[in-house]
Order: structure tokens, then C-alpha cells, then sequence
């Protein structure tokens, strides 16, 4: 074995699936004539082959390579430098280096076995696995293509100039899914060169340690620098494969060269950043998921929703739209099942990160292997069949809005009913799964269900969703104690909206001061001269307000700066103002502090304070108004005796004593008020970032439908066009058959089954008075020259029989007419009208009429003449 290709002992070996069709035998001797002995490698050929004809590929490649080929069966075990040939009429999977032989899911019509089989090779062999696609006609490999790709394995396509049919390469580089194109005996070279490199690049990575890890994070960084994408909390292991499989496709030994080739190639970045994309879809995947939601989810929320009220949905993460699409169609069977039909509206949004998927996804169009995935019912009701493939119908796509987005930043669609985000959660670490857990919490409605992937839970929000029965992952969204975005995410708008309580009571605040009038300047001036000082606050302390001249009773904290009124009181206020504060809160009326000594810049001073818990106005429900009264100090009283003394401080200390048990229990029911305090100011918040979501969520849409508009106006154009064309053709018909009518010099009319004008030759009208006008008029109303007086009933005979009718009438002007009536048959053989044609046979008739007259003159002259010539003679 060439050392090269040498793997550690223990490691899978790789599994080469080649997949070929017509034409693909001349590839495929091509490309295992080209197998060096000992490369480490197992082949795997799938092709489209006859089910009731005994396969020969076995023995016609045998003479092209010195490994054993020999036709795949169940439960084979897989080994390097062997060739499998799948056997005719059976489906061919691998499980832990095993083949399994399978019944095909559709005996009859389209069969993808070169996808199924490329499918099952990427879960079993994962960066291990290799697709190979060769000439061959249709779509076959390209989605198996997309699977080995995800799973961080190669795709290798013959070139389709040198393919003898190039409809399956050509597919294949047209989905985006080849990461090599080049001739089917170039093919094995540089599979191999990719194997030695990624083997080369996995060890030294491995060697490297802790330098692994910064080099990954610098190629992250560098991708953030040139993409916008920040993929820092992708799963490492992921993102490691990605990168190594691009080192291994450029032959890059080391990170350090190919963080330096991304710096250089701009296009790698972008190769790179689709790699990372999850972009794995197909209609109705796991079928007992889209059971489970029609004859469960569906009907609970039809049977809970208001009626008139749209349902909502959202599909993060759709990729090419499959999933969103899937659906809507389920939605619309469900509808139409019910009795008497529903007529509820869903509205779908699907979103992703990829703008080239969302594009694929708004136009709809899918390849025809689609048919594998997708019934036939299902084909002929929400598809229609478009060139090479199948187009989503209008009444379905109508139902979803594509829209790119960034799941991590970008802000989340809201008030949903149904959340389905499948087999993206499993790429991300465990910190980023937890917030969006919590994301979705926010986005779902109360009861509302949510979808996961088959290997996805929502791990510790056990809290927030509760698990339905059955196999799928459903969950019901719970009622928490509060509904609020994850801290600190998204960033983009909960950073914008941190201080979105402050705004908006300063807001309030200026709505307050926005209409000068005498009466407000007058207000103003009193306050400002003659009322206490007074500070507006919320709940929690926070300064929203400042009236008047507040210095001597507060000042500003040492330390990180804060705004707090209880961390900005001065000495001897603070403690009877907390007192004072939460008492007042968690009573719900007026707080008052009576002559409180504070020291305020080195003197005494005595001090009134109010704290009032504020219902209205509206604007300043739920903010607490402080007042500072000034107040004179207390007289000193005379002196009294030392007994008196005594007897003073032991009531004086009995009292503190009191206050200091009454102040203990106090700031503990504080705390716990507090806590509340805090998820109520975190409730809040949460509803004016909702609003500012839901703002550019309808902002979103605008653009959304802005671009569905400009694609439905550029469809109304080209239909506009073929319209134009079929006119034209129409046009060009008419006058074709009205000038071969006009060439006959035949009298034609048309009629309709009421026996009216529908049409007539310009002959006819030397025959009845028409002029065109008359389209449109019952015969009988029209005047004729024909001593004719049956043809109506003539014509109803027709019509009832169909069996036409030829007549020779006369005019009043001595000429004679043929009059044949017809029925008038359309292209669907339908009856609908008479043709009557009037053939001119006036010279006939007069040629008849000399003819008749000569036989008249001769036996009038044979009977005049003499018998006797004969008798004088004998």
C-alpha cells in the first residue's frame, strides 16, 4: 500500500459512492481503470438499472481493474480496495461499514437509489464518506451530494463535456454541491490526493493542541471579518471539519496556510461560510412528524383559535423552503378535510441565514426528484410541472414569507402559534441552544407548539415547554412566571432598547410639557419658586425627574456612577427613605417620614418626606413620586432631672428597639418584593422591545412582499407576452380562414344554437341583407332574397338530428341556390351552431331548362313527323 495513503490503525477507512446511469458505463471503466492497487479505499457503484434484466456490470468491469468487484448483498461488510455493484431492482444502504439491501419505497415511476444510498453513506461515514457522480440522465445524486457535503465529506462530479449524458453532472454543479469537476479518469487522483491531504491535516492538527484552537478562532474571526457572520458559537467540532475538509480540497497542510489563503482569496470565504450553513432540507422528512401534526396539532389549534384570526407560523432556519412549504400543503389538507371546510388563514414565515437559499426558495422551482419525497395526490394538487422539474403552486406559496435573517441577532417573529426549527440546534453550543430556547419562548403564543429534530430537546427550559406524547418532538409552550427575552440577546435590538423604560417615561414626561399655555407657564413658575423638591422615580429608585432644587438631599454615590435616589441619599436620609420607599410600594398608598435629620454639607437639617406610589395619570402609572419638605428644627426642651433622664432613654431605646424589629422584617419583605419588582420592570421591557420586533418584523415582511410583488409583476409580463403572441396567432388565423372563405366564392354563414349571426363571407350578403351589425341577430329578423320560407325550421331539424340538410331554392331574382346546413362541430367535437353555405347554381338550372326544352323540340318533331313515307314505299 503506498504509504501515502497509509491510515492509523483503527480509523473507518473511506467509502467512495459512485453513482452513474446512461452512459455511465464507459465512466466507470474510465475511472477504476485510473484506481491505483492499495489506495485504502471501498467503492461503491449505484446505477439505474433494469429490475427484471440479470446485471452484467460485475463481469464487464472486472477487466479494467485488479480489485475484486462483485455484486453488493444484505449484510456484506464493507472492505477497502473492494468494488460493490448494486444488484438490479433493490435500494442499497450502509449502517457501521455494512451493506443493507432494501425493497425499493416505490416499485414503479421515478426511483432515486443513487440518492438514498449517498444519503445513508454521509450519517454512516460522516467526513469519511465520498460521492462520486458520472454520466447519467435526470437529477439522481445531486440532494445525496448536499448530504455528504453537510456531513463534511467530498463531492467529486465528471466534467459534463466529457459525460456522454451530462444531465445528472450538470445537476450536480448546478445545486452548488461540487467540490471537484474534472473528467471521470482524472476523478481517482484527485480523490486520492484529497484523502492523503486531509489525513496529513487531521494529524498535524491533532499534534498541534492548544495552537489548534487559536488557529480555529483566528479563521473564524477572519470569516466574521469578511462575511458579517459571527460564528463563534458554532459547535468547534463542526467548524473544525469544515475547515479541514477546505484544507484538504486545496491540499493545505497546515491552518496557518490556509488562514493565509482566506486572507488572500475572497471567494473561500464564501465557500466557506456556505459550508457552515445548515443546508439540509426535503418535503415531508420524517412522515411521522407531518401525521402527528394533522391529525393532532393542526385541529387543536383550529379548535382554540378566534375565529377570523390568522394563524401564525415560523420556520427558522428553512434553507431551500421545503420544510415551510410541507407546511402549508399540510395546512390546506387539514382545511379542506373538515366538514364543513375551515377557512382559516395561515401565514408562514420561513427564514435563513443563506440569501441563495431564500432566492430558491421564493421561486419555488424544485427538481423532479422531489417526486421521491412527495406523493402523487400531493404532485398534481400543489405543484405544476415546470420544464425539468416542479414549481410550487401560487395557492401555497401565497401562504409563506421567505425572508433572510439571522437567527442569533436579528430580532424573532412573534405572537406564533407554531415554531418548527428541526436539526439546527445540534450544530450550536450548548450556551447559544439555551438562548434560543428561551427566544422561542418569547415568540410563541401561549399553548403554542414547537418542533425539534429528532437528536434536539429543549434540555433544562423543562420550565418553559412541556413535551407532547408520541415519538416526535413536540413541546407546549408553558406560561413562565415571565415572559422575557434571554439576557443580553439578541444583541442587535435588546442593546438598542436597553434603556427603553427611561425613554419612554421621558417620553410621558415631555407629553406632559408640550403645550405652553398661561396656565402651564403659571404651573411651572410656582413649582419652580415655591414647591418643595421633588424627584420622580420608578420603582426601583431609578431617577426618571428631578423638580426643584434637590442637593441638599441628595448627591451622587462614590463609585460607578448611579442614579439610584436610595444610593444618592445624604447621611441620615438613606435609611428611613428606604424604609419609607418600600413601605410605600408594598402598601399601595402614602409613605410619610417626619423630621428626618440629615447632615447636608456639615450642618443639620430636618426634613419632611412623602413617598406616593403614583396610579394616574396613565402616562405615569407605576412611578413613585419622593417630595423633600424643609422643616424647622425641634425646640430643645428644658432640662429635667436625672431620674426623668433615665426613664426617657429606656423608652427611647424600648422604641428603637421596635423599629429596629419592625425594620428587619421590613427589608426582608423588601427583598422579596424587589424580586418582584424586577420581573415586572423586566416584563415591561420585554413588551416595548416586542413592539420595536414587531415593527421591523413588519418592516421585513414590506420587503418581503415588496420582492414577490416585483416577481409577480415580471410573471403578469411574461404572461402578458404569451397572451400578446396568442392573439397574433389568432389574429393571423382569422384572416387565413377569412380570405380561403372569400378565394371559394362560396355564400358561408354562421350560426349559433339560437339560430344567431355568429359570422358570414361577404358573398352572403348579395344573398340576405347583412350588414355587421347584425352579429348577433336572429335569422328570422333579417331580410332574404331566397323563396325559402322553411329554412329556420329546416335549421332546427338539424340542430335536433345533426344530420344536414341540402336544398335547391330560388330568388326573386330568377338566380338558384345549393343551401347545405351543417352542424358546427369544435375541436372537443362539441356541437355549437350550423354552418349554412349557399352555393350559386343559377347557370346550372338554366342549362337544365335549355336541356329540357331541346328534349321537348325533338318529341315534339319525332311526334310530327309523317307515318305514311314508310307505307308508299311497300
Amino acid at each position: 500500500m503506498n504509504s501515502n495513503n497509509a491510515r492509523p490503525s483503527g480509523e473507518p477507512f473511506p467509502i467512495v459512492g459512485i453513482g452513474a446511469s446512461a452512459g455511465g458505463l464507459v465512466a466507470l471503466e474510465q475511472f477504476l481503470s485510473h484506481v491505483p492497487p492499495g489506495s485504502g479505499m471501498a467503492f461503491v457503484i449505484v446505477q439505474h438499472l433494469d429490475p427484471h434484466r440479470e446485471g452484467m456490470l460485475v463481469e464487464l468491469l472486472q477487466r479494467h481493474t485488479l480489485m475484486p468487484i462483485v455484486e453488493a448483498q444484505d449484510l456484506m461488510v464493507v472492505e477497502p480496495d473492494h468494488v460493490y455493484v448494486i444488484p438490479p431492482g433493490r435500494d442499497l444502504g450502509v449502517r457501521q461499514g455494512v451493506l443493507y439491501l432494501l425493497e425499493p419505497s416505490e416499485t414503479r415511476g421515478l426511483r432515486l437509489p443513487i440518492d438514498f444510498f449517498f444519503k445513508s453513506l454521509a450519517e454512516d461515514r460522516q467526513q469519511n464518506s465520498i460521492g462520486v457522480i458520472l454520466s447519467g440522465m435526470d437529477s439522481d445524486g445531486a440532494a445525496g451530494l448536499r448530504a455528504i457535503r453537510q456531513a463534511a465529506g467530498a463531492c467529486f462530479v465528471q466534467t459534463p463535456a466529457s459525460a456522454q449524458f451530462d444531465s445528472m453532472p450538470r445537476s450536480a454543479i448546478d445545486a452548488g454541491v461540487a467540490d471537484v469537476v474534472a473528467p471521470a479518469d482524472e476523478l481517482p487522483g484527485k480523490i486520492l490526493a484529497y484523502i492523503a491531504h486531509f489525513r496529513f491535516v487531521v494529524q498535524n492538527e491533532a499534534d498541534a493542541g492548544p495552537t489548534k484552537v487559536d488557529s480555529f478562532d483566528q479563521v473564524i474571526a477572519q470569516l466574521h471579518v469578511q462575511t458579517g457572520h459571527d460564528f463563534s458559537l458554532y459547535k468547534k467540532s463542526t467548524i473544525s471539519r469544515r475547515i479541514e475538509r477546505r484544507m484538504g480540497l486545496h491540499q493545505l497542510s497546515r491552518i496557518a496556510d490556509y488562514l493565509r489563503y482566506l486572507r488572500e482569496t475572497p471567494k473561500e470565504a464564501e465557500l466557506l461560510f456556505n459550508e457552515l450553513l445548515i443546508g439540509v432540507s426535503s418535503f415531508f422528512r420524517d412522515a411521522g412528524v407531518w401525521e402527528q401534526l394533522k391529525t393532532e396539532l393542526i385541529p387543536a389549534l383550529l379548535a382554540s383559535h378566534p375565529k377570523g384570526a390568522a394563524l401564525r407560523a415560523w420556520v427558522p432556519g428553512c434553507a431551500s423552503g421545503e420544510e415551510a412549504y410541507s407546511l402549508a400543503m399540510c395546512f390546506k389538507e387539514v382545511l379542506e378535510a373538515a366538514n364543513p371546510p375551515e377557512r382559516v388563514m395561515l401565514q408562514i414565515f420561513a427564514s435563513d441565514l443563506d440569501k441563495e437559499a431564500i432566492a430558491t426558495a421564493r421561486a419555488g422551482v424544485y427538481p423532479r426528484s422531489i417526486a421521491a419525497d412527495v406523493s402523487e395526490q400531493r404532485l398534481s394538487r400543489f405543484f405544476v410541472e415546470e420544464g425539468a422539474g416542479y414549481r410550487v403552486g401560487n395557492e401555497i406559496r401565497e401562504m409563506v414569507i421567505f425572508a433572510e435573517q439571522n437567527l442569533i441577532v436579528d430580532p424573532p417573529f412573534t405572537k406564533l402559534d407554531l415554531l418548527s426549527c428541526r436539526n439546527l440546534l445540534i450544530y450550536l453550543e450548548a450556551e447559544l441552544q439555551a438562548k434560543l430556547i428561551q427566544l422561542f419562548h418569547y415568540s410563541l403564543n401561549a399553548g403554542g407548539f414547537l418542533l425539534l429534530g429528532s437528536a434536539e430537546s429543549v434540555g433544562s427550559a423543562s420550565a418553559l415547554f412541556a413535551p407532547l406524547t408520541g415519538r416526535s418532538r413536540f413541546y407546549r409552550r408553558l406560561d413562565a412566571p415571565a415572559r422575557v427575552l434571554p439576557v443580553g440577546f439578541p444583541a442587535a435590538f435588546v442593546h438598542a432598547h436597553g434603556q427603553a423604560g427611561d425613554g419612554a417615561t421621558a417620553l410621558a414626561g415631555a407629553a406632559l410639557l408640550s403645550a405652553p399655555n398661561l396656565q402651564l407657564l403659571a404651573d411651572r413658575l410656582v413649582l419652580q419658586r415655591y414647591a418643595p423638591a421633588a424627584v420622580l422615580v420608578t420603582h426601583q429608585g431609578d431617577l426618571l425627574y428631578v423638580s426643584g432644587r434637590t442637593g441638599k438631599y441628595l448627591e451622587p454615590a462614590t463609585g460607578k456612577a448611579s442614579l439610584n435616589v436610595l444610593a444618592m441619599a445624604r447621611e441620615g436620609l438613606g435609611q428611613i427613605l428606604s424604609e419609607t420607599f418600600h413601605r410605600a410600594l408594598r402598601d399601595q398608598r402614602v409613605g410619610t417620614a417626619k423630621k428626618v435629620k440629615i447632615i447636608s454639607e456639615g450642618a443639620p437639617l430636618y426634613v419632611d418626606v412623602i413617598v406616593q406610589p403614583l396610579q394616574e395619570p396613565l402616562a405615569l402609572h407605576g412611578l413613585v413620586l419622593i417630595v423633600f419638605v424643609e422643616v424647622v428644627a425641634p425646640r430643645r426642651r428644658r432640662a429635667r432631672g436625672a431620674a426623668d433622664e433615665v426613664a426617657l432613654d429606656a423608652a427611647r431605646l424600648e422604641t428603637l428597639m421596635q423599629e429596629l424589629a419592625q425594620s428587619r422584617e421590613d427589608a426582608k419583605s423588601i427583598r422579596e418584593e424587589m424580586q418582584t419588582s424586577q420581573e415586572e420592570l423586566k416584563s415591561t421591557n420585554e413588551e416595548l422591545q416586542s413592539t420595536n420586533e414587531e415593527l421591523q418584523s413588519a418592516n421585513e415582511e414590506l420587503t418581503t412582499s415588496k420582492e414577490e410583488m416585483q416577481s409577480m409583476n415580471e410573471e403578469l409580463q411574461i404572461v402578458n407576452l404569451e397572451l400578446q403572441a396568442k392573439v397574433n396567432e389568432l389574429s393571423r388565423a382569422s384572416n387565413d380562414m377569412k380570405n380561403l372563405l372569400n378565394s371559394t366564392e362560396i355564400a358561408t354563414l354562421f350560426l349559433d344554437e339560437s339560430l344567431k349571426v355568429r359570422r358570414f363571407t361577404a358573398q352572403t350578403t348579395r344573398i340576405i341583407k347583412l350588414i355587421p351589425g347584425d352579429i348577433g341577430r336572429p335569422i328570422t329578423d333579417l331580410v332574404s332574397a331566397l323563396n325559402y320560407p322553411e329554412m329556420a325550421q329546416d335549421a332546427h331539424e338539424v340542430l335536433r338530428t345533426l344530420v344536414f340538410c341540402e336544398k335547391d331554392v330560388s330568388t326573386t331574382d330568377a338566380r338558384w341556390f345549393k343551401v347545405r346546413t351543417m352542424p358546427y362541430h369544435t375541436q372537443e367535437n362539441r356541437i355549437d351552431g350550423l354552418v349554412i353555405t349557399f352555393l350559386d347554381v343559377t347557370r346550372l338550372k338554366q342549362l337544365e331548362a335549355e336541356l329540357a326544352a331541346s328534349q321537348t323540340r325533338l318529341v315534339a318533331l319525332e311526334n310530327a313527323r309523317p307515318q305514311g313515307g314508310a307505307d308508299g314505299v311497300s
